[in-house]
Order: C-alpha cells, then structure tokens, then sequence
C-alpha cells in the first residue's frame, strides 16, 4: 500500500538552474509535473518570487515544494516584522534549510522531499545564491547549480562548457534558457514550459514565460 502510494504522488521530476553572473543572478524552471510516468500538469510553476526580494526554485514532490514556497514567505514575514528589518539572504536560506532539514526528518508515510535554489538581492544591492538540498544543507553557489532535479545532468554538462565567469544578465537569461531545453529534450519529468527571473540591484523579474508545445510537421 504504502508503495502505491509513493508510485501515484505527484512529483515535479524537474529541471532548474540557477546561474551567477556579474551583474545578479539568473535562476529558471520548466513546468512539467508528472505522477509516475504520466504528465500530469504542464502548468505547474517551479520558480517562485517568495517576495521583492527573494525568488525560489523547486524540485522534487510537487505538494511539498507548493507548501514549502508559502511557508518560506511567511516564515520570512514574521522574522522581519520580530526583528523589525529586512533578513539578509544568507539569512534567509538559513531559515529554508532549517526547515527542510526538520521536515525530512519528521515521521511520516511520505516524508516531505524538497530542493530548492534561492536567490535574493540584499539591501545593500548585492545578490547571492544559495542551493540547499534535500537533506537540509544550505551551500553559497559561486558558479552555478541545479540541485537534484532530474534534469540536472544535462543541465550540468552543458554548463561545464558554456557558462563564463563574469557573464552578463542577459548572458545569463539565454543560457538558462539553453539549459532547461537541453533538459527537456531528454529528460521525461521535465517539459511544457520554461520560466526564467532575473535578480539584480533593481530587484527581482520575470523576465521569460514561454510555453513549450508540441510541432509536428508532415514528411
């Protein structure tokens, strides 16, 4: 039974990417979200704007990074209304990984499987990224990352030969875009769209929301 159970939950098999650059920090998901090998949603939203200064990106049981997602934005509410100022993104991510950590950990039938990037822009106008996975561990990325989506390898690899320290913005936005289609080219939990923001000093945007469809052509 319990088996079952986990073979049917929905889960965003996912592609995300999160990547630095000179300028801020690009981050982008696809929108594809499948319960075993069936597809499920092709709208299901894997980056997130937390608030106007945070973003996230998802991976792993749909429901969960949904909860997670609204969790986190009132998390971070409370703490800067207690502390009356705006937490740093370091800050920030400490939070998120605390809660993934005690969120695995607590006894349940379907434990809650979460990975996340997190990017944000400081008060100060820098921006940080940060890739806490599953287990609870929270890691400054200095380059890039895709955390544990099952687009990851081919995310990865791609990056290993095109992404350049100290690329620009909109460098960054293309490349990302690059990524989550070589994704979705092989990888089946991934597809149906990609959405990509952008986080700087001006803050954060949506800067890319297109629908992947399908194009037959005859022969």
């Amino acid at each position: 039974m319990e088996e079952d159970i986990k073979k049917s939950v929905l889960k965003s098999g996912t592609s995300i990417v999160g990547i630095v650059c000179k300028d801020g920090v690009v981050i982008a998901g696809d929108r594809r979200a499948t319960a075993g090998s069936i597809v499920m949603t092709k709208k299901t939203f894997k980056v997130i704007q937390i608030n106007d200064y945070l973003v996230t990106a998802g991976t792993g049981v749909a429901a969960d990074i949904d909860l997670s997602q609204r969790v986190i934005a009132a998390e971070l509410k409370l703490k800067e209304l207690r502390t009356r100022r705006r937490p740093t993104i370091k800050e920030s991510a400490s939070l998120i990984g605390m809660m993934i950590y005690r969120n695995i950990r607590t006894p349940s039938m379907i434990p809650s499987i979460v990975g996340l990037l997190v990017a944000g822009v400081n008060e100060d106008g820098s921006t940080k990224l940060y890739t806490i996975e599953p287990a609870g561990g929270v890691y400054p990325v200095e380059d890039y990352d895709a955390n544990f989506g099952s687009g990851m390898p081919y995310i990865l690899g791609l990056l290993e030969r095109q992404y350049k320290k100290g690329m620009s913005i909109k460098e960054g936005v293309e490349l990302a875009k690059e990524c989550i289609k070589s994704a979705i080219e092989r990888d089946t939990g991934s597809g149906n769209g990609i959405d990509v923001f952008t986080v700087t000093k001006d803050g954060v945007k949506h800067v890319v929301s297109e629908e992947v469809v399908p194009n037959y052509t005859q022969k």
